[in-house]
C-alpha cells in the first residue's frame, strides 16, 4: 500500500532557505501588526499578511505533514523565487512554529521594507540600513543572533511550496 501524503509530498517543490534579511522583514511584519491569523488548529493555519507599503495582501496557508509543512502563499519570494517568503515566516513565528523575540520586533518596528529593497536592490545593503536603525534599540549582535537562530531552525524543516493549497483561503 502506499502512503499518499508521503507520494504528495515527493511530488511538490521544496522551497529553499530565505535570504537573511527575510527573518528580520518577518519580525517587522509581526512588530507592525500586520498579520491577521483566520484559522489555526493542529493541522492547518490560514492567515493574511499585509505589505509594509499596506498596499498588497498575501494569503498564508501552512498545513502540517508528519515533521513537514505543506504551504502556500503568494509573496513573490516564495511563489517565483522559490524561497521560503517572510510572510510564511512572520505566520510561522507568531503561531508558534518558529520562536519569537518581542525585543527584536520592537527594534524592526516600522521599517520601509519594499521602499528600501526597490531601492537598493541588494540584501546586504538593506539589512545594513535596517540593523543602523534598530541599534539604537538593541544591539547588532543580538538582532544577527535572533536571525541566525531563526535561520537553524528553518534548516532543520522541510517546507514544501503546494500552488493547490490557494483554493483553502
Amino acid at each position: 500500500m502506499y502512503d499518499y501524503k508521503l507520494i504528495q509530498v515527493m511530488l511538490l517543490i521544496k522551497l529553499k532557505m530565505p535570504p537573511k534579511i527575510k527573518i528580520l522583514e518577518a519580525a517587522g511584519a509581526i512588530a507592525d501588526g500586520r498579520i491577521t491569523i483566520e484559522k489555526a488548529n493542529d493541522e492547518t493555519i490560514i492567515a493574511k499578511v499585509i505589505s509594509s507599503e499596506r498596499d498588497k495582501t498575501y494569503k498564508v496557508i501552512i498545513k502540517k505533514a508528519n515533521d513537514d509543512y505543506i504551504v502556500y502563499s503568494d509573496d513573490n519570494g516564495t511563489k517565483l523565487r522559490g524561497y521560503v517568503g517572510y510572510p510564511i515566516i512572520s505566520v510561522m513565528m507568531l503561531t508558534g512554529l518558529l520562536s519569537r523575540d518581542q525585543n527584536v520586533e520592537d527594534a524592526l518596528k516600522e521599517i520601509e521594507w519594499r521602499k528600501l529593497n526597490e531601492t537598493y536592490k541588494k540584501y546586504y545593503v538593506v539589512e545594513e540600513i535596517v540593523l543602523k536603525k534598530a541599534e539604537p534599540k538593541l544591539p547588532r549582535s543580538y538582532i544577527l543572533d535572533f536571525r541566525n537562530n531563526i535561520l537553524n531552525e528553518l534548516e532543520k524543516i522541510k517546507i514544501f511550496y503546494d500552488e493547490n493549497l490557494s483554493s483553502l483561503a
